[in-house]
């Protein structure tokens, strides 16, 4: 198997085994988890950029204002995509979860449209349409809107849109985000600590140790996943992303039985159906442009 491929399988089912990892820490606050995740993943980067020797380069393309205006941004979205998910999945919403994480393909071609003003062909409406169904089956028949998957998925989106101007490579992006997030969460941190609702120290070890490593759980897929992209073509990799929302889903309905009744099969499945609509477009569009510059 190619080592990109390889890599890229592995960082998406890393991040498709994450809800496993936030449900071992549920005892401790959503916050303070993502607390936790800001701070540990900073002092990882720090240690890796010590350690190849990049905090030099680092800190010269950091400085500049424009550059910390586009990470101010993005570190806020993230804070909120992180935050939003940490919640969720102990909070029992793993498949609502899964669900922005399957939306979020055709988000962003919203946003491109919206943003970028990028054209879409007219066929290529058709699975926007569908994903709109979905969500709208969904609200009439639960009586609201799926607000998590909808705030994973937007949050998401226009953290890549932001990310499209920013001049960072996504290991030195990374650590400049949670650099910007990490004095506030550290405050927070110690602010727990000083009203005695604090965890670190105050449970198990291995929740400490768990709390720690969510730094690991953070970074290394993202060490994998920079990797991958750089050695296999982006169609395969947006092929493999569905991954990871695919495993969130099983282990929602598997392993912690959450309901998944008709109405969200429905939906789901229109979902899907506009995924596969869209890939399978984008496949045909592609084989057409190189038979023609053949």
């Amino acid at each position: 198997m190619n080592k990109g491929v390889l890599y890229g399988i592995l960082a998406y089912l890393l991040w498709g085994m994450i809800p496993i990892y936030f449900k071992l820490i549920q005892s401790t606050p959503a916050l303070q988890i993502l607390g936790h995740r800001i701070v540990w993943s900073f002092v990882l980067l720090l240690g890796i950029l010590a350690l190849r020797q990049e905090w030099g380069n680092f800190r010269a393309a950091a400085i500049h204002k424009k550059t910390l205006l586009v990470y101010t941004a993005a570190a806020l979205l993230l804070a909120v995509n992180w935050g939003t998910y940490v919640w969720a999945v102990n909070a029992g919403y793993i498949v609502e979860s899964s669900l922005g994480y399957f939306i979020n393909p055709l988000v962003n071609v919203l946003l491109g449209v919206v943003f970028l003003r990028e054209r879409l062909r007219p066929i290529q409406w058709v699975p926007i349409g569908l994903a709109a169904l979905g969500v709208a089956y969904m609200t009439i028949s639960y009586g609201q809107l799926p607000w998590i998957a909808l705030v994973l998925a937007f949050s998401f989106g226009l953290y890549g849109l932001v990310k499209k101007v920013a001049s960072l490579n996504s290991l030195h992006g990374l650590t400049l985000e949670t650099a910007l997030l990490f004095i506030p969460a550290l405050l927070f941190l110690l602010f727990a600590e000083q009203q005695g609702v604090g965890s670190m120290g105050h449970t198990t070890l291995l929740i400490n140790l768990l709390l720690a490593g969510t730094a690991i759980v953070t970074v290394l897929p993202l060490l994998l996943f920079g990797a991958a992209v750089r050695s296999i073509p982006l169609s395969l990799m947006g092929l493999l992303q569905y991954i990871a929302p695919t495993c969130q889903f099983l282990i929602g309905v598997l392993v912690y039985h959450e309901p998944f009744t008709q109405a969200r099969l429905i939906g789901f499945s229109l979902i899907w159906a506009a995924l596969i609509f869209l890939w399978a477009e984008g496949m045909i569009m592609r084989r057409r442009m190189k038979l023609l510059a053949a």
